[in-house]
């Protein structure tokens, strides 16, 4: 006869709990769970997915409805368990339910800390700990627009990037002087803020908040300091305590957390807890991949299997907010007795740092490239020496003193360590799927095990355990698309597009069966762009699908402010022109007025709410210093003015730009037009540089000026600026057509090559149907601000589509 079994908590640390009970002893227990949610056990790890739009409610789910109908599990939602009656061995619920049990897993979890400020009880102050927070939030940017986050933690950092994706302006208020500091160390965080600024987040450092505003509902947040910032959401997110209450209440002991041994037993028999909820050796863990050692543990245990105990966690964080990567793991901070060695790349935003003592790693933080973060942080719990070859962790393998290769490295890890911190699967349950449910791809183990399914960190290890096992002609590659959504890549989207007359991203998504329905930050733009290459006028323009630059018209700054900058054509301005920049100034008081390096006179500091304001009063075209296409031609004076000037720059300069202005394009790009040889605009580290010669001029295509310097190559020797300006136009119309987006023409020219470039130039009339179709593109199109202006008179404010959010 079974024994009965009762979880109470759905969530990942009971249930998985139960997952490896299932592996060990599948036939000795009925099992019943009980969980305060309407939901399924899913992962609260993606929430910040949820709330940034990349994924639904359904896409976390970890166990669905039929996984406990499977296993013989009696699942009751929305069911609290309020008593238990250690004695009698019964528990209680909210709603009059009770059961039985032999063996009791308390797995309550945590619960939000909540400040206790005045006005914390206002309407519009909440936690993000749920599946119901999230929807409270992503109900509450439909009405208001300005959320302040307090607390500069993960999970705040997380919540702050969700609620920029649904369009609120938001402030993250932090009592300490960095980032994430239990994290990081100083460089990484100060790394990790100025990315996050750069996307639009503002941050209020060193405040210590002292009352909430507002009647009803929050309309503000002020601090000790006596300032104050408007707030219509408040989003607190500085830390969690135990959810000891039940423990308590039923006499069980506890001190911090339920306490219990190596063996996640408390001090009342046959009751365990494991969890954020439980304390062992005097520490709660609130990270996730701790909970599952201690589920795996406490499984062995109910399943009679002999094991030495739970001894503890060494705890790694990592962190994905739009693009920005971050890992930490172990003891990472410099202290006595201890030397570290790291490198620092402000170009390419690299921060790595691995921290050792008496030869062996004990702690570590990336930031930008965390794909060593897994392998680092096994070597951490292993406690492996790696003395000689602590540089090459960092600066990679060089010599004979190399590391260990990847399939070295996973041949040598025990069959129970965890390969997936976030889901808590092991090298030797991947193995299995491997050899036991023929698994020959990583999207395989991914559907088997879990593995890779929540933060991806660990691809390469899962790919180097496939390699290990299979020989590397057994491994099957699996396409990659222009983004984890589908596996179509760029040409056979844009021929979908084409040939079934797409003509929105939503009917791409559906058509082409997009594995997320609503797409992701990556391919909803890229779907955008295209759409309005190939159908510029069935396609309409899917605002929502912009970034926040480009929405917004405007370069947001550090501290929140943005930048105007108008269109100078050619850098030749007038002095009408300048009066009105100059008035415009003094009348919204701009901090900075400066002009560009690429010839323009910019406005720094403008408030948002300002901006279609100024520019209406300005009534000059932008200068598109925010967006995805040409951002400036920059000249020289020429034969008008120099003595060395052989053609005259300026007005070609002045032309081009006309011509080449605010149309889209894959990526930003930069024109320059030098009226000799000696080149003073810098022509040949352009996108496109034109360069004045004796009798004629010279194209110069895929340059790059920034921190990949790449020269320009030429192009083409032209006589008569009318050829100038039909090549001109029919290259950027191939580029158009033909790049990746986001990739810029340096990339596409490495990528494809200048013949294949000159060769779709060639012919005369081919080129003149790249202009003709160019032409017709940039006739549909006009200032963004007429738009935004008219809808200011007419005082209605845009409401983006709720299904598609970046």
């Amino acid at each position: 006869m079974k024994k009965k079994l009762v979880l109470i908590g759905n969530g990942m640390a009971g249930v998985n709990a139960i997952e490896q009970l299932l592996k060990l002893a599948p036939d000795k227990y009925e099992i019943t769970v009980f969980g305060s949610e309407p939901h399924p056990n899913y992962n609260r790890i993606l929430l910040s997915s949820v709330l940034a739009g990349d994924a639904t409610i359904q896409d976390i789910v970890i166990n669905d409805m039929d996984w406990y109908t499977d296993n013989g599990i009696t699942l009751h939602t929305s069911q609290t368990v309020t008593h238990i009656d250690t004695e009698m061995k019964i528990v209680s619920t909210d709603k009059g339910l009770t059961a039985s049990y032999d063996d009791l897993i308390i797995a309550t979890g945590s619960l939000p800390f909540m400040l206790p400020l005045p006005g914390a009880d206002k309407e519009g102050v909440i936690a993000f700990r749920d599946i119901q927070d999230c929807e409270s939030m992503i109900n509450a940017a439909k009405q208001y627009k300005h959320a302040v986050v307090i607390g500069g933690g993960l999970l705040g950092l997380e919540a702050a990037r969700g609620l920029l994706n649904l369009n609120m302006e938001v402030s993250v208020v932090h009592i300490f002087k960095h980032l994430m500091e239990r994290q990081l160390d100083e460089t990484a965080s100060d790394m990790l803020r100025s990315e996050l600024e750069s996307q639009g987040m503002k941050f209020l450092l060193e405040q210590n908040t002292d009352s909430i505003l507002g009647d009803e509902r929050v309309t503000g947040v002020r601090f000790k300091d006596g300032s104050e910032v408007k707030a219509d959401l408040v989003v607190m997110a500085v830390g969690i305590r135990p959810n000891v209450a039940l423990a308590k209440e039923s006499g069980i002991e506890i001190n911090r957390g339920i306490v219990v041994n190596d063996y996640l037993e408390t001090d009342t028999p046959h009751v365990y807890a494991v969890g954020e909820c439980a304390e062992h050796s005097g520490v709660v863990y609130g990270l996730v991949a701790p909970l599952f050692d201690q589920g795996a543990e406490l499984a062995k245990r109910l399943a009679g299997i002999p094991s030495s105990g739970y001894k503890g966690s060494v705890v790694s964080t990592k962190l994905k907010v739009s693009g920005v990567n971050v890992f930490s793991a172990g003891q990472f901070v410099d202290s006595e007795g201890t030397r570290s060695f790291r490198i620092q790349d402000d170009f390419d935003r690299v921060y790595k740092k691995i921290v050792v003592q008496d030869g062996k790693l004990i702690g570590a933080v990336l930031f930008g490239d965390t794909s060593d973060g897994s392998k680092l942080f096994s070597m951490i719990r292993a406690g492996q020496d790696i003395s000689g070859q602590e540089k090459e962790l960092v600066l990679g393998a060089q010599g004979s003193s190399k590391p260990k290769s990847g399939i070295d490295f996973v041949a040598a890890m025990s069959n129970d360590e965890i390969v997936c911190g976030c889901n808590g699967v092991s090298k030797g349950t991947i193995l299995s799927a491997i050899e036991e449910k023929g698994c020959t791809s990583v999207n395989d183990v991914k559907y088997c095990t879990k593995a890779t399914g929540s933060c991806g960190g660990c691809k390469p290890l899962v790919a180097d355990l496939l390699t290990y096992a299979l020989g590397a002609e057994g491994v099957t590659a699996i396409k990659e698309g222009v983004c984890g959504c589908t596996t179509l890549g760029r040409e056979e989207v844009v021929e979908a597009i084409r040939t079934m007359r797409l003509t929105s991203s939503r009917e791409v998504m559906n058509v082409l069966e997009w594995k997320n329905p609503e797409g992701c930050s990556k391919c909803r733009p890229a779907l955008n762009y295209y759409l309005g290459m190939i159908w510029p006028e069935e396609h309409t323009d899917e605002k929502e699908s912009r970034f926040v630059n480009e929405r917004n018209h405007g370069n947001i700054q550090k501290d929140g402010t943005y930048s105007v900058i108008p269109r100078i054509h050619g850098g030749v301005t007038t002095a009408e022109d300048l009066k009105k920049i100059a008035d415009v100034a003094v009348k919204y008081d701009v901090e900075t007025v400066k002009i560009t390096g690429a010839q323009r006179i910019g406005l720094y500091g403008i408030k948002k709410e300002d901006l279609p304001k100024v520019w209406e009063e300005l009534d000059m075209t932008s200068g598109f210093a925010y967006g995805k296409s040409l951002r400036a031609v920059k000249t020289c004076v020429g034969s008008t003015w120099c003595r060395f000037g052989t053609q005259d720059s300026m007005s070609m300069g002045i032309e081009l730009e006309k011509r080449l202005e605010r149309i889209s394009t894959p990526a930003k790009t930069k024109v320059a037009v030098s009226g000799c040889p000696r080149n003073c605009a810098e022509a040949t580290i352009k996108d496109l540089g034109v360069v004045a010669i004796d009798g004629g001029w010279e194209i110069y295509v895929g340059g790059n000026g920034g921190t990949d310097i790449r020269p320009a190559e030429l192009l083409v020797k032209l006589k008569t600026e009318d050829e100038v300006i039909e090549w001109t136009l029919a290259y950027f119309q191939l580029y158009r057509e033909n790049a990746n987006y986001n990739e810029r023409t340096s990339k596409w020219i490495e990528r494809v090559g200048i013949e294949s470039i000159k060769k779709g130039l060639a012919s005369q009339e081919e080129r003149k149907a790249l202009q003709q179709r160019y032409e017709f593109s940039a006739g549909l199109t006009q200032d963004p601000w007429k738009e935004i202006i008219e809808q200011e008179r007419l005082n209605k404010n845009y409401e983006p589509l709720q299904s598609l959010k970046v």
